[in-house]
């Protein structure tokens, strides 16, 4: 048995790579924080991107996500970035769900993926 992690500390680990399954941990938008629903979703959409890329996979090969958000009130903001990400036939299952504390004040989104490799 194989276990890879990617980013990792004693905390976690960003990806981790078992078999060919690819787990994330949930991401916020580090690169804009505090921004609107939108800025972090496009900007939790491109991190997903980058580290599935890294682990050698992409989104077309995502199995399942949960979405947390600070309030469902911007639940329709959310899915219309998240609609254009995910066009092509190959959308995951998914859960959405309100958190209305995430890792930090400034931010109002949160995404974890598993994909297939």
């Amino acid at each position: 048995m194989t276990i890879e992690r990617l980013h990792t500390n004693d905390r976690m680990s960003q990806v981790v790579i078992h078999n060919d399954t690819v787990y994330l941990a949930g991401q916020v938008a580090l690169k804009a924080p505090g921004a609107s629903v939108t800025d972090q979703t496009k900007a939790i959409l491109d991190q997903i991107d980058g580290l599935l890329a890294e682990a050698g996979t992409d989104k077309s090969k995502a199995l399942t996500a949960t979405i947390w958000l600070n309030s469902m009130d911007d639940f329709a903001e959310m899915n219309a970035v998240w609609d254009e990400w995910s066009k092509g036939g190959a959308a995951p299952c998914r859960a959405a769900v309100e958190s209305p504390r995430l890792a930090a004040p400034e931010f109002t989104v949160e995404i974890g993926l598993i994909a297939a490799r």
